[in-house]
């Protein structure tokens, strides 16, 4: 197996985990009633813009240059960000990898290197 594909594989593996542990996390607390598609897509609006919050003000300079508070408490709304994606995927029954990597094809056709420069 090559690097690229152990990469992928634990990528892919971490991904599945967290779907996982996600789908857990929500039926313990009887949440699965609250998390239909129109409820977590609006959160993951919600935390992606309290992730913009902390670089409302700043200049794109500042913006490089955090603080460990601030990356810390950047990280921490990003990864809600991702949280709610995985957990819209699920709920969807979307392979967010697999949509991913589409996408990502779809933009280098839209997007050609000669057309970039």
């Amino acid at each position: 197996m090559t690097e690229a594909t152990q990469a992928a594989a634990a990528s892919l593996d971490s991904l599945q985990d967290l779907r996982e542990r996600l789908r857990h996390f929500a039926a313990e607390r009887d949440w699965n009633q609250f998390h239909g598609p129109k409820n977590l897509a609006m959160s993951v609006a919600i935390e992606a813009a309290e992730i913009m919050e902390h670089f409302q003000w700043l200049t794109p300079a500042q913006s490089l240059e955090l603080g460990h508070a601030a990356r810390r408490e950047v990280a921490h709304e990003i990864a809600d960000v991702l949280l709610y994606l995985v957990r819209l995927a699920d709920v969807l029954d979307i392979d967010l990898l697999s949509a991913a990597r589409e996408k990502i094809a779809l933009n280098a056709q839209k997007y050609p290197v000669p057309r970039s420069l």
